[in-house]
């Protein structure tokens, strides 16, 4: 049990940082953070964003998986958007129309892609 809470703490600290970085990129596109205290408003919003991707995204992948096998697969990417829209609209300080969620899904998605191909290379080093 240690080990599932040490990595469900890596992937809370990776989906908000993920975050920083799509709101960064997405802010043209309708982002907006309240400056108030950026650190928590993303922490809160990582944690959110981790609880909803163990709870609901399984089930939504579930329903919608007649629609990821006709799209072979890229509907994936509008669950995973719909996940950070859903997210947006639950945490403080944080919102985004549905659209720039989709993009800002595809920024965390890779974000959490390369940091956890990082930290796999890093501890791969030590072994």
């Amino acid at each position: 049990m240690g080990q599932q809470f040490t990595l469900f703490i890596v992937r809370w600290v990776l989906n908000s940082l993920a975050l920083w970085v799509a709101t960064r990129l997405l802010g043209g596109l309708g982002a907006e953070v309240d400056p108030g205290n950026l650190l928590v408003t993303f922490l809160v919003a990582g944690l959110i964003l981790s609880i909803v991707n163990v709870i609901l995204k399984p089930i939504i992948v579930i329903l919608s998986l007649p629609a990821i096998l006709v799209t072979l697969g890229l509907f994936t990417l509008i669950v995973n958007g719909f996940m950070v829209y859903i997210t947006t609209k639950i945490a403080p300080g944080l919102d985004m129309p549905f659209g720039a969620a989709i993009v800002a899904g595809i920024v965390v998605s890779l974000v959490n892609y390369v940091l956890t191909g990082l930290l796999q290379l890093r501890t791969g080093e030590k072994q």
